[in-house]
Formats: C-alpha cells, structure tokens, sequence
C-alpha cells in the first residue's frame, strides 16, 4: 500500500483525542435507540434538462423515495406508495435516471416506471416476474431508458421506453455495468465481465455506434495493455474516458481509436484510486464540466478528495474540502452536483460552481448529532512491519467521555466486504461508542479498496490471514502508541469482518473478547448457497476447495471453534438468506462442545443486517453489557 505523506489529507494524522468543542457544554449520553434511530440516507444523483433528482432513504418510513430539487427546495416525486430499489447483483445500484419529460425508476417490486414531469403521472413500463433492473440511463433523444435486465441467471443490456417496450441491445457476457452516451446519442460504452471475476478484478471495455432506429452496431471490445479492471466508461462529448487500473490505480485513461502508439492515453493523474470497488451499479466517481474540465474523486490514505482540473485532467484544486466521501457526480448548466459525506453530518447534496468553487447544500447536511460534540476519526497509519507487508491505514476515534478512562479500551472494527473500505464520515454506532469511554479504530486491511490494485488483490488466497495479521498489528501499534489500554481490546465485525474476527480469534490471545454480527463460520457452505455474482468471490479468497482443501480447513471457523479461548458473542438473523442461520448454531454448538460459553442473540424477523431500530438498538445494548463484563 502506497502512503502519501504529501496528498490533502496527511499521511498519520496525531491520534491525540479529537473533539467537536463548538458546543461548550457536555453532551446528554446517546442512548442505544439514538444510536439506531432513523437519519436518512441521500444517493443515486441524476440530472437532465427536466431538473435535479435524487433518492432518500428514510427508514422510518420504511422506504426508498424519489427527491426532485425545485425553487422552493427539496419535493417529493412520484406516488407515496413508490419505493425505489434495484435488485441486480444483489446489490443493486442505478434504480435512477433522469431524462429531459421525466424520470425513470426501479420499483421494489422490480418494475421500471416512468414519472412525467409535466403532470406527475407515473407509467409503469414493464410487467415481469422474476426480473430485475439496474443501472439505468437515459436516453433523452429516442425517449428511453437503457438497462441492465437480469433474468433466468443471465444478463443483457436493454432499452425500455414508454411506446417501444423491450429491445434487447447487448447479450452473451455474463455481466453488464450501466452504459453511457456520446453528447450526441450516438455511440455508446460499457463494461462487463465474466464468471468467475469480481468487477474489481477483472473487466472489459465495450463500444458501438446507436443507430437511428436505436440498435446497435459495430459493437467492439478494448483490450486494456494488461489485465485491468476498467470501470464507469464516460463521454466528454465525442471523446471517450474510462477509470482503468492497468497502471496500478484506479486512474482516468482517454481512448484514442486513431492513436498510432496505443488506444489508451494517459492524464498524468496522481497515482491513486480515483474510484472503489463497484458492488453497485451506477457509480460515479468522475465528470465532465460543461464549460470544459472535469471534476474527479480522488481516494487520499482512506480519505475521498473532491478535485476539479483542466480538460486533460492536469492543473486542478480540491474543493469542498469540509466533506470526506463523495458519491453520484453529474453536472448541467454551470454547476457540478453530488453526494458528499462528512464525519459531522447526514447526506448532502451539493451544489459547486467551478468558476468560482462556491459550495452550496441544496438538500441535506443535517446536523448528525444536534446538541451533542461528536468524536472525530483521526487518520493512522501502521507502519511496515517489514519488506513484506505493506503499510496499513485505518481511522482512531477517541473517547469523548468526561470519565474516559487512560488509557482506555479499543474497539476494533473488521469492516465487510471484504473487499470495501472504512470512510471517515459519519457513524452513530462509533459515537455510542465514544461517549461510553470507548476508543474505537476501523482498519483498512490488506484487500480494502482505495489503495491500489495491488493492495487490493493481495487478499486473494489469504482471507483469514492477511486480514487477520493486519488487524493484529493495528491493534499492536494503538497500544505500543499508548493510545489505547492492551488489555481490554475488543474487536467486532459485520458479515465477512464477522469471519475476520473469527480467525483472528483462532489466531490471538491478545483480545479480551470478540462479536460476531452474521460473521461467516464455513465458507465452503457459503460458497454453495452464494448468489450468482459472488459465485466465484471465495474461490478467488481462499483458492479452490479442490485444488487447496487444507487451506480451506484451516481457514473455517467451524473446524477451528476449539482453538477459541476468547469470550464470544453472536448476533444472528432468523431470515439471513445469505449467512444462514445454520451457521452460527453450527459454532454456537462446536465452541460448546470444547467447553466454552459462547452469547447468542437471535432476532427471528432479521435477515443479512438488521433493519429495525429495535433489534439495532439491542444489539447496541448487549454488547455494551458484554464488553463491561469482559473489559
């Protein structure tokens, strides 16, 4: 992993304890149902001549809306019985797409409508069973919508619209990522990608001209100089640019069809990830300007960086530097509209005028924590610990409890994935936390992204290890800093960071207890009921079971649950379609067996991540007894 001392964000920010003193007074305690309580959630940006769009996740309404900026602030569009989501992949992405007459959304019943500007009438376009849609984009000049429709466990790249029905453009590949349009309409550029490849690892560049009745032709692929995944293809006018990591980053690259020394053109960008791994469709994480330039999200030590540069991508600024994350880059008119992020407050929608670098929330950026001080996430970096092992980052939130103790215990935090990252914005589970007396640290281990391909990639084969090793010596180095007490570590994770805690816990005795929330205990049976996208996810982890079966052993928590002598705690969902509930009664009844005493909290209506506030808030509250008990 490369570490910057020189970008925007440092290199190992001081962990000394970091406050929000603005207030002046000491905050009321956030309870566990604060902690858990509804803040709404803003993304899938989209812009077009008929306005500026958005959904909102408002979870006590127990739906996903559709948002329409208007001169008298932010309204809801379409009929209140509308929930927006995509299903594709399992994770959906691209339930949105803006067009000049109206909008196009995902129904969560997995239907494509059509809102009209003009009299709010919402038309439903497509009437199928056991079909999803994603990755939607407008096709403003034949009335339209593109997509990727994902039936009977295969994929195509469709066009849907209000009078032609279904057209099938694209099919034969196993994936498809959300296309994109040349100003003109038309040529158009996507990406897929082939079983057994993540998104990240490997993928290909396609082309073809539109032509007037909205067909495709000329369809052709461009091949990268060396394996590469290439992702979110976007016109600047006629002219083609991809995010590509055939360079070692995720990095703007221009296409030249004519070019004599190579297709793919460099923009002398900085050499760091310009975008993260693509679990959704639909990202966005670069775009042109209007009046020429472009506007593009850099990733600094773990940090989003919002930078806006000339039109080959050169001299540039970073602006709206308050926010830490930034999502959904589109642009019209004179401004540039997104997503940002912070460790301070809820989604915004920003509004930012590169003449003058004007930065204006047009929706959004709640305070997250009103009346209340929040702890700030300081940026550490674990240093080599030899030729080896890469540097390693993560973000250390300080107590912010009057009667922390110093100094006090840590909470580390394995994040999911595994091949995601921990962002420095705002978590109310980490305040809960902090306000208790708690330190808590989130480690970018080796296979986070935001860190280049190679760090990345260097998780295959070693899931349950490198992850594991890295975890150790973030907890090694917060105590040898003494910034954190040695002996009341703790260290949790959701779904696959449920399965790093586990190993690490096989591996180490320096924790003095661990939690679980719908970890993976047996990766083989998880490899035989997984979805089709990640069909090939754990033989990429851990190798092929055939052909590494002692590995595979060796890397299961089920097999290894007598080698756990650290106090356990479970947290598990009765509907988990994706961890079943088997899994965890399987190690609750394999640490039982070699005489331990394992907690299991078992919430009967959940599924792969807990969505009522209740079963959030108590899983907040019997954790916190478990750690007093044990720390």
């Amino acid at each position: 992993m490369r570490i910057t001392p020189d970008c925007s964000s440092g290199a190992d920010v001081s962990c000394a304890p970091a406050r929000d003193t603005a207030s002046g007074n000491q905050p009321v305690l956030l309870s566990a149902e604060d902690a858990c309580a509804s803040y709404i959630q803003r993304g899938s940006l989209s812009v077009s001549k008929g306005g500026l769009f958005w959904l909102q996740t408002d979870p006590s309404l127990g739906a996903t809306t559709l948002w329409h900026l208007t001169d008298q602030g932010p309204l809801r569009l379409g009929p209140q019985t509308l929930s927006i989501r995509s299903r594709v992949n399992g994770y959906g992405g691209g339930a949105l797409a803006a067009s000049d007459l109206g909008v196009f959304v995902v129904s969560e019943d997995q239907q494509i409508h059509f809102i009209d500007l003009m009299d709010g009438h919402c038309q439903q376009l497509t009437d199928e069973c056991g079909v999803a849609y994603g990755g939607l984009v407008a096709d403003p000049a034949r009335h339209r919508v593109l997509a990727v429709r994902e039936a009977d466990g295969r994929q195509q790249l469709v066009a849907v619209g209000p009078d032609q029905g279904i057209q099938i453009l694209h099919s034969g590949q196993d994936f498809y990522g959300a296309p994109s349009f040349s100003d003109d309409g038309c040529h158009i550029a996507w990406v897929s990608w082939q079983l057994p490849d993540m998104p990240w690892l490997r993928t290909e560049l396609w082309t073809a001209v539109v032509t007037e009745s909205g067909w495709l032709r000329g369809c052709e692929t461009w091949p990268t100089p060396s394996e590469a995944s290439v992702q979110q293809p976007v016109f600047a006018g006629n002219r083609l640019w991809v995010l590509s990591d055939h360079g070692g980053w995720w990095q703007p690259w221009r296409l030249d069809p004519d070019g004599i020394n190579g297709d793919w053109i460099g923009s002398d960008a900085p050499t760091l990830d310009h975008a993260n791994a693509s679990w959704q469709l639909g990202e966005s994480h670069h775009a042109p300007l209007v009046g020429g330039g472009w506007a593009r999200i850099r990733y600094c030590n773990g940090t989003g960086e919002l930078w806006l540069l000339d039109h080959e991508g050169r001299q540039g600024r970073r602006v709206a530097q308050p926010f830490s994350d930034f999502r959904d880059l589109c642009s019209a008119g004179a401004e540039l509209y997104c997503i940002a992020r912070s460790s301070t407050q809820l989604d915004a929608v920003l509004a930012i005028n590169p003449g003058t670098d004007q930065v204006r929330v047009v929706a959004g950026g709640e305070e997250a924590m009103t009346g209340r001080s929040p702890a700030l996430p300081q940026s550490f970096v674990v240093p080599p610990a030899s030729t080896s092992d890469p540097a390693i980052q993560g973000f250390f939130y300080s107590p912010i409890s009057e009667e922390a103790e110093n100094p006090p215990p840590l909470i580390l935090v394995a994040h999911g994935g595994p091949t995601s990252a921990a962002y420095p914005v705002f978590n109310p589970h980490i305040q809960f936390w902090c306000q208790r007396g708690f330190a808590v640290a989130e480690v970018n281990y080796r296979g986070s992204t935001g860190f280049g391909r190679h760090f990345r990639l260097a998780l295959a084969g070693r899931w349950g290890e490198a992850d594991v090793e890295d975890m150790e010596r973030a907890a090694d180095y917060l105590v040898a800093r003494g910034l954190v007490d040695g002996r009341r570590l703790f260290i949790q994770g959701r779904s696959s960071g449920g399965y790093t805690v586990l190993m690490t816990l096989i591996a180490s005795r320096r924790f003095a207890a661990g939690a679980s929330m719908y970890g993976v205990t047996d990766p083989l049976r998880l490899r035989a009921a997984t979805h089709r996208f990640e069909s090939g996810y754990l033989d990429w982890l851990l190798g092929s079971p055939h052909q590494y079966p002692e590995r595979w052993h060796a890397r299961t928590p089920l097999h290894q649950a007598d080698r756990i002598r650290t106090p356990m705690i479970f947290f598990q969902g009765g509907q988990d379609q994706v961890v079943v509930p088997e899994q965890t009664r399987a190690m609750i009844s394999m640490m039982q067996a070699a005489g331990l005493s394992p907690e299991l909290h078992w919430f009967d209506d959940e599924g792969h991540g807990f969505r009522a506030q209740s079963s959030q808030a108590g899983m907040l509250t019997w954790l916190y007894g478990f750690y007093r008990k044990h720390g």
